[in-house]
């Protein structure tokens, strides 16, 4: 595995540079000038730009359209993200916390003077207690009001009862579809 990036590590800076080059050539046989190498080195970094842009905003404006069955298939972050898109278009403030480290909490949702901490389980399977325990013990790491867990499942009963005790708002599959269909 470390021989492969290694390699792969070698080889990336030719690419941009192959491209660099070119842009810079460009330049000068449109111009004849070095003026023009300047000109053309300039216009791929803006085209290089304005691509990953629009890139991240096709990724953006996927991840909002998204239905049930997409959610399904995304990987944990890639459900971050899009509960994130989610939150923002209900009109919450979105941060997101370390993958690792991040004391049980995925997103910190801040509407007015509320902080609310929201732990995301994209699961296949039921979610159970430990969720609950962990978005619990993120309250008081993020100095939160509230404590969201969100699924694109269900919660167990134990994790239901720990979540009603706890005060702690659980969203599961159907409350989660809700939300989506209930577009701003």
């Amino acid at each position: 595995m470390r021989k492969k990036r290694r390699r792969n590590k070698k080889r990336l800076p030719v690419i941009p540079l192959f491209f660099i080059a070119s842009a810079g050539a460009a330049g000068f046989y449109v111009t004849r000038t070095a003026e023009g190498i300047g000109i053309g080195i300039v216009a791929y970094f803006v085209l290089y730009i304005a691509f990953k842009i629009w890139l991240r905003s096709l990724k953006t404006r996927k991840l909002r359209k998204s239905g049930i069955r997409e959610v399904d298939k995304m990987t944990g972050e890639d459900f971050e993200r899009f509960l994130g898109e989610l939150f923002k278009r209900r009109g919450f403030k979105v941060s997101y916390t370390a993958t690792s480290g991040d004391y049980g909490a995925d997103l910190i949702l801040k509407d007015g003077k509320d902080i609310i901490a929201v732990q995301a389980k994209r699961y296949s399977g039921t979610v159970g207690v430990k969720a609950v325990q962990e978005i619990i013990g993120a309250v008081k790491m993020y100095e939160a009001t509230e404590a969201w867990v969100v699924t694109n499942s269900h919660f167990t009963r134990q994790a239901e009862k720990l979540a009603d005790i706890n005060d702690v708002y659980l969203i599961n599959r159907d409350e989660l579809i809700q939300i989506m269909l209930n577009k701003r």
